[in-house]
């Protein structure tokens, strides 16, 4: 064997994965699989649109244009970059907010990181809309399962695993468009594995990192895609070797690299994706819920809570309980939407959640904050984590009365999802905030009619901001 022909393989879990990826035809995938990935698409461009108005996508737009234009669109925004700069473009625009869909077992933002990675990679194919979604779909049942693998542990170690398992799910979207055979595939997990990172820092002094993340795994994606398609080799033990993924991200914990291979084209992941309804961290959402509940079931007034307990899985609550002093008072809005002591305070105080209670006048205001001072939090013994994200609030009243609720499905789950209906009305909002009916009608037609003949490229451009 030459050193210069390298062989290529599709053993183990990506070898499985690729072989199912190339053999896959869009027929293949179930009608309602195919609505609901509409939907979830729908959802993931509006939170676009809705994106900048926020100065966080100026900034990463200025940063991206840097390094010289394109002529690949970008969601929601006039301007043109290249296919991989517009694709870590349009994944901090759909992240950016935290308000974009996440599969709840997997701890896994699936869209955010699918979606840019097969817009860029179908639009640079000529591909049509038919290849495109089912590229998306692929894409998140392989982000999906790398986050399974991991059985809940990446956020305990400080790896945000949207960051993680999206650059898989992106390599693979990716290399179907660009027409890479089983073996092809097989390399692009192997080489996007050495891309594979993401760090939760970001807690500690509310920067901006995790904005970045999958937009930074679709590129990820599409340059292993590109690498493995000029001839180059990625391990093939990439999720289960020595010094695989699970091994060196997760060592000496509990993982199942088996998930990653696991009910392909029998379980679609996709249909256990949670829609958010809130704009905040997920694991904040049961607590947002039982807090407004209580408020109205026994007609809490802020000057009636003496003191609030609020009940945890420990993993979460590193995430959207620590360190306490920042959480107590956020120091801006994206501090604020990982601040469990917040939220629950907001929702008490306004009677609800919403894009409004992370503007400057609720991060100020004194009742919310002197409300968030009263927040006790303790480990929750009896949740769900991280098959679901459950959470406890008790609130002591001034009276001396004690009212509770658990909320131990969290709203959005496959157990309760959020309807199309619902998801429609969520995009009507978010779009809705910096762009026209007239704009927003033709963004959902084309999102809602993906999946057939017509060039992908025109599908970008009807979701390009103007």
């Amino acid at each position: 064997m030459s050193l210069d022909s390298p062989t290529r393989t599709t053993a183990g879990q990506a070898g499985r994965v690729a072989g199912f990826a190339a053999a896959l035809d869009a027929a293949d995938i179930p009608g309602e699989v195919l609505e609901r990935a509409r939907y979830l698409v729908l959802d993931a461009v509006g939170l676009a649109f809705a994106s900048t108005a926020y100065r966080f996508s100026g900034v990463a737009r200025d940063a991206l244009t840097t390094f010289g234009g394109g002529a690949h669109p970008v969601l929601g925004m006039p301007d043109r970059l290249s296919p991989r700069d517009a694709a870590v473009l349009n994944g901090v625009l759909v992240h950016g907010m935290d308000f974009d869909d996440t599969h709840i077992p997997a701890v896994t933002h699936v869209s955010a990181a699918a979606l840019p990675a097969a817009i860029s990679a179908a639009t640079v194919a000529g591909a049509s809309t038919r290849d495109l979604l089912a590229a998306y779909v692929l894409g998140v049942e392989v982000s999906a399962r790398v986050g399974l693998g991991g059985a809940g542990g990446f956020h305990d170690v400080g790896f945000h695993p949207t960051a993680v398992a999206g650059a898989f799910g992106a390599a693979v979207a990716a290399g179907r468009l660009t027409g890479l055979d089983a073996a092809g595939l097989a390399a692009a997990q192997g080489v996007v594995g050495s891309m594979a990172a993401g760090l939760l820092e970001f807690l500690e002094d509310g920067s901006w990192t995790k904005r970045l993340h999958p937009g930074w795994a679709a590129m990820s994606g599409l340059t292993a895609a590109a690498f493995a398609k000029a001839g180059w080799t990625g391990p093939a033990a990439v999720y289960e070797g020595r010094f695989g993924l699970y091994a060196t991200h997760l060592a000496g914990r509990a993982t199942r690299p088996e998930a990653v291979s696991e009910g392909l084209g029998t379980q679609w992941e996709l249909m256990r994706t949670a829609v958010k309804p809130y704009p905040i961290c997920h694991f904040n959402h049961a607590f947002a819920d039982a807090a407004l509940l209580l408020r109205d079931e026994h007609g809490i007034a802020p000057a009636d809570v003496r003191a609030i307990r609020c009940a945890i899985h420990p993993v979460p609550g590193k995430v959207v309980c620590q360190p306490a002093e920042n959480k107590w008072a956020p120091r801006d809005e994206y501090d604020a939407k990982f601040s469990l002591p917040f939220v629950v305070s907001a929702a008490l105080s306004r009677g609800r959640f919403t894009l409004a209670e992370l503007e400057d006048d609720a991060l100020g205001d004194p009742e919310i904050l002197a409300l968030a001072r009263r927040v006790e939090v303790t480990d929750d013994d009896e949740g769900l984590f991280p098959d679901a994200y459950s959470g406890r609030v008790e609130i002591e009243l001034a009276d001396g009365r004690v009212v509770a609720h658990r909320e131990q499905v969290n709203r959005g789950h496959d157990r309760r999802p959020l309807t199309n209906a619902e998801i429609a009305e969520k995009f009507d909002g978010t779009i809705g905030r910096v762009a026209d009916a007239g704009v927003a009608d033709r963004v959902r037609d084309a999102v809602l009619s993906l999946g057939d003949d017509r060039p992908a490229a025109e599908f970008a451009e009807a979701c390009r901001g103007l």
